[in-house]
């Protein structure tokens, strides 16, 4: 029976006490959860990292695997997930229950055509010709968007946009038509633009294919947009669920209450100046059981006389006419990086907007001369860097560093944290031994982590910890200019507090001078004091953080703005 044939209203989903547990990692993932969903109903699940949201979806399809113990009921239509045999519950998979991941390159084959991977599912569940496969594919890239379909079915993953391989995610997702749809994160790492398509794109197929959808996420925004219901996780347990506007205007559980009071979204005008964002602080006992959550708003530092940002200073970098350029395999130059001029006054955070492919990172790279300019100047501190060999530029490295969106891409996995920054002390001739020691120990101690974390590698810590032992060991050289390059876009609502509070924090202290990527415009407003708008390699519009948000002037900026989710909790 397809979708459209049954009842909207009708329960769908019924989850009952269910219990997860992994033996090998000795860890309890979800515990006694239970919720229900009904046809052609959008329930979103949010939830720190490792709270069991995943986890969850994973057991719906009958995906965790021989380590996990499973317990409880996943009634999908009436039959139950857990007690059915292998075999039928992979007969579901595409048919009845389908799944959108976050990452879309790492789920498509990168060897085979995407017409040749959704007409896959549809060859094994509807027993489709190649012919007819073919044309259904077709008539599938067309219902989620993607132009051009009968060229781009032979395509390879490769050659499409994070935006358009999303898009075939949901196309093979939708093949069959499901009764029920899960998307995990399926906007986290995409264009405010884009995520709205996306977004959009998932109501209109829920609504014309009667599915019952499952939406993963934390964006907080994003789930009162468009979500009907909210199921809150910690520590593998519900804490809360109901009506989405409800259940946002009064929350009855201090967690809700703590993801709401640090969530960041378009509509808010706070700013780092004014105030520093709620932050949630957990309390475990001895074995390591949660005990609960409590909501603390660190207050703002008395500023000093002689801070950066109270003082008028000389711009620290002035950038003129600056271009840089790439040859394509064709022969011609693309200019990633077009006769782009701007200036960063010291103390001061620059915010750089703008969507993939715009410019960003190729401009940030630029500056730091990781990349050589075709022309233009970069002065920093007066001098044009632009101008200088590779080994002239070396004593200046150390006063430009940068932070990367991944900080375990960009950590060293076979080194401890006290080698990875003794390294970088090391290579910028700091020969003294105990002055190193010196260096990284007051360094560690001020982003928040314990001495004994200089012992342990990278793969032990939580995303946000990486992160903190990547602003540590870009501070650690005592630079002037920080580049933050998507610094805390792959954090949770909470962490990412976390790490706004104490880059504010420490651009007092330090004195610092940011210049901060992000295509999140809800952060870049509460942290930026002046924004640059970048598209097609052009400074298209820049302003004061209040002017962009109140009166923005061009186009581009204009639908950034709109496409941005805000809180929606009016009746």
């Amino acid at each position: 029976m397809n979708a459209s044939s049954l009842n909207h209203g009708t329960t769908l989903l019924q989850v009952e006490h269910l219990d997860i547990h992994f033996r090998h990692a000795r860890q309890h993932a979800v515990k006694d959860l239970s919720f229900s969903l009904v046809q052609g109903e959008t329930l979103a699940i949010v939830g720190e990292s490792g709270c069991g949201k995943s986890t969850t979806a994973l057991a719906l399809l009958g995906l965790l695997g021989p380590e996990a113990d499973v317990s409880g009921r996943i009634l999908l239509a009436g039959r139950d997930i857990v007690s059915l045999p292998p075999a039928t519950v992979r007969s579901l998979r595409g048919r009845e229950i389908s799944m959108i991941f976050q990452e879309p390159m790492t789920s498509l084959n990168p060897v085979h055509s995407i017409g040749a991977q959704i007409a896959e599912v549809l060859r094994l569940h509807q027993g489709l010709t190649a012919a007819q496969a073919r044309q259904r594919v077709i008539e599938l890239l067309e219902l989620v968007r993607i132009t051009e379909p009968q060229r781009r079915v032979d395509d390879f993953p490769h050659h499409l946009s994070g935006g358009q391989r999303q898009r075939v995610m949901i196309a093979m997702a939708v093949a069959c038509q499901p009764r029920l749809l899960i998307a995990d994160e399926p906007t986290t790492a995409l264009d405010v633009t884009v995520q709205a398509h996306i977004l959009e794109l998932l109501h209109q197929l829920r609504r014309e294919l009667s599915m019952g959808l499952v939406l993963i996420t934390h964006d907080l925004a994003v789930v009162s947009q468009w979500a009907d219901r909210v199921l809150v996780m910690l520590d593998g347990r519900s804490v809360e669920q109901g009506p989405v506007r409800q259940l946002f205007r009064q929350p009855s559980h201090a967690y809700t209450a703590g993801l709401l009071g640090a969530s960041l979204h378009s509509d808010q005008e706070r700013h780092y100046t004014h105030a520093r964002l709620a932050e949630i602080r957990h309390t475990v006992d001895r074995s390591g059981t949660h005990r609960g959550v409590e909501l603390v708003t660190p207050t703002l530092p008395t500023p000093r006389a002689d801070s950066a940002t109270q003082a008028v200073r000389a711009p620290l970098l002035s950038v003129q006419a600056l271009r840089t350029s790439y040859q394509k395999r064709d022969g011609s130059i693309f200019h990633a990086v077009d006769d782009v001029s701007f200036s960063i006054n010291a103390g001061q955070t620059i915010g750089l907007v703008g969507e993939s492919g715009c410019g960003k990172s190729s401009l940030s790279r630029t500056l730091l001369r990781l990349v050589a300019p075709a022309a233009g100047r970069i002065e920093f501190d007066g001098v044009d860097l632009a101008a200088l060999s590779e080994k002239q530029m070396s004593p200046w490295r150390r006063r430009m560093q940068m932070v990367f969106q991944d900080p375990y891409a960009s950590l060293n996995p076979r080194r401890k944290v006290v080698d990875i920054l003794d390294a970088v002390l090391a290579l910028h001739g700091v020969t003294d031994k105990r002055e190193r020691g010196q260096r990284i120990a007051t360094m560690i101690d001020r982003v928040g982590l314990a001495r004994s974390a200089l012992q342990r590698y990278p793969h032990e810590f939580s995303g946000g910890q990486r992160q903190r032992i990547g602003i540590a060991r870009a501070l650690v050289l005592r630079p002037s200019l920080l580049v933050l390059d998507e610094p805390v876009s792959a954090l949770d609502v909470s962490i990412q507090a976390q790490i706004l509070n104490l880059l504010s924090e420490l651009k007092e202290e330090f004195g610092l001078t940011y210049l901060f990527i992000s295509h999140d415009l809800s952060v870049v407003r509460y942290i930026a004091d002046h924004i640059l708008v970048m598209k097609n390699g052009k400074i298209v519009e820049s302003g004061d953080h209040r002017q962009i948000w109140q009166s923005p002037r061009h186009a581009y900026t204009q639908t950034l703005l709109a496409a941005s989710p805000a809180l929606h909790l009016q009746q």
